[in-house]
């Protein structure tokens, strides 16, 4: 390690050491840190040679065996800060001080949300690809990491965890559920880490996490990784972890946001903002693109108007279904849609390299979720643009977070659809209009659902059977039988009772009366009657 280039100072909290790292400071190999040579073979097949600057500061720690908790921006490889160490450790247990793996999990990363949980599971699993690890009874099998999440039938990861498992990433509800049910073994659990902690204390998941921390072993390895450390996650921090070194690193003259990416804040008004984002989605440059709302229902709206105007768009919110959200997901991923619209729940759980432009719809809650927003774009080193549309309403709250970020735009400029400095800005052509085509349909919108034409069915074919009529089982000539049936009626007809009486209709001269139609006990009592009059 470079250590000329690197300087530490002091911080405000006396607790916390800030590493500052010069930008001629040139990062180390993951090999030259030590990291296992399958895992690091696995990490070059995916093209991740050098580590970033909290991989490098945690990897020497976390190899160790110490508590730590490791803080940096989104977007600067803090998964790998410790996936990798996780890793290392159970493909060298015993020597590292692990137990012998035995088919139940020995790492345990709790997560926020369902879609950070897939994409840890992800990274974890490139990592190990391809990596064999030797149970105590002397098999060797390859590496398993199992995904534990809500909003999927219980049997599969029962399953799962069934046949043998060495690392579980899951959310706090879904392992609580499992483990009381004894399908999740935490008792044998020796390294834990707590991903985004501060997300899930906004969340309400603190006291699933006491208990999930109260049911793993005590002499257990501890991480905590987040972007942000407020107070509440400093405690717990100091309540569960053993003497764990805070490392905060940032390069020189870095500021709470990617000075890589480009801001730009216009006040905008609300029946207008479907039409700016229209336009600015026809920016120059512009690729894939992320755009945030608060509510789950502002969300939808969004995803469905943008379809309706010609755009390849996607939902991703708390009302819709694990399954559309992971399709809606996926989708985004390998570019089938270019636009996706998402709620700051699952801002944490998106991590794609190339996402160009960020849009806030509405202004964030407070600078925290404003910077985890930002954070989706300008990530691994790449430029980005963020654009921010504040409404009037919102202008105490924007105040807020200019002042905390200190960004140096306490009065948005007013801007509308048509504003000329928005396309001078961004690039967008003077022919760009609030449409681009016909409506699409888009993952986790209504609109494509709605807009589906109904398929005629076929008309069905004459049937060319013959039908042929019977009497008393066998087979009758056509006139035959129609002349048996016609007979058969007569007879019925003269053998019919008359409303008079019984005696066969024609026989008198009396006109027919219609028969009352009242309940069975009065029919059957004026039959009776009549029928006595008769007689």
């Amino acid at each position: 390690m470079n250590t000329t280039a690197m300087n530490t100072t002091a911080s405000t909290d006396e607790s916390v050491q800030t590493t500052v790292i010069d930008e001629e400071h040139t990062a180390p190999t993951f090999a030259e840190l030590g990291v296992h040579d399958d895992i690091v073979a696995a990490l070059t097949a995916d093209g991740k040679i050098h580590t970033f600057a909290i991989q490098e500061l945690t990897l020497p720690l976390a190899l160790a065996g110490d508590d730590l908790i490791g803080q940096a921006r989104t977007g600067m490889g803090k998964t790998f800060g410790f996936g990798v160490p996780l890793l290392h450790r159970l493909l060298t247990a015993p020597e590292s001080g692990v137990r012998a793996l035995d088919n139940t999990p020995r790492a345990l990363v709790i997560v926020p949300t369902r879609e950070l949980c897939l994409q840890v599971t992800g990274d974890l699993e490139i990592a190990g690809k391809g990596v064999n690890v030797t149970l105590a009874d002397g098999t060797v099998r390859p590496l398993n990491v199992t995904a534990i999440y809500g909003g999927r039938p219980y049997e599969s990861q029962i399953a799962e965890l069934q046949a043998g498992v060495d690392v579980v990433v899951g959310t706090p509800g879904r392992l609580l559920d499992l483990a009381q049910q004894g399908h999740l073994v935490l008792g044998k659990v020796e390294v834990l880490v707590l991903d985004e902690a501060d997300e899930m204390l906004d969340l309400g998941f603190l006291p699933d996490i006491e208990r999930i921390l109260a049911a793993v072993p005590t002499s257990r390895q501890t991480m905590l990784f987040s972007a942000t450390m407020p107070g509440p996650i400093v405690t717990l921090a100091r309540t569960f972890l053993n003497r764990p070194t805070h490392i905060r690193a940032e390069h020189a003259n870095d500021s709470a946001i990617h000075e890589r990416t480009t801001q730009h804040i216009y006040r905008a008004h609300a029946l207008d903002k479907a039409e700016l984002v229209a336009r600015i989605l026809q920016a120059d440059g512009r690729g894939a693109t992320m755009v945030f709302t608060r509510t789950k229902r502002t969300a939808q709206k969004v995803a469905d108007d943008l379809a309706e105007r010609g755009f390849a768009v996607g939902a991703v919110h708390g009302d819709l279904g694990q399954v559309a959200r992971e399709k809606a997901l996926s989708a985004f991923r390998e570019g089938k849609i270019d636009v996706l619209v998402a709620t700051d729940v699952a801002a944490r759980g998106i991590d794609i390299d190339d996402v160009t432009h960020v849009i806030n719809y509405q202004c964030p809650e407070d600078d925290k979720t404003f910077v985890h927003r930002i954070g989706r774009t300008g990530r691994a080193g790449r430029t980005g643009t963020a654009i921010t549309l504040v409404d009037w309403d919102e202008l105490h709250r924007w105040d807020l977070i200019n002042s905390a970020l200190g960004l140096g735009v306490p009065e948005p400029a007013e801007t509308y659809s048509s504003s000329e400095h928005l396309r001078e800005e961004l690039g967008i052509p003077e022919s760009a209009t609030g449409r681009i085509g016909a409506p699409k349909t888009a993952s986790g919108t209504r609109a494509g659902r709605e807009k589906q034409t109904r398929v005629e069915r076929p008309a069905r074919a004459k049937s060319q059977r013959t039908r042929q009529r019977t009497r008393s089982g066998s087979a009758a000539a056509d006139g035959t039988a129609r002349a048996g049936a016609e007979n058969a009626t007569a007879a019925l007809a003269a053998t019919a009772p008359t409303a008079e009486g019984d005696a066969p209709a024609g026989t008198g001269d009396a006109p027919r009366r219609r028969r009352r139609r009242g309940g069975r006990g009065k029919g059957n009592g004026a039959a009776t009657a009549t029928a006595a009059q008769a007689d």
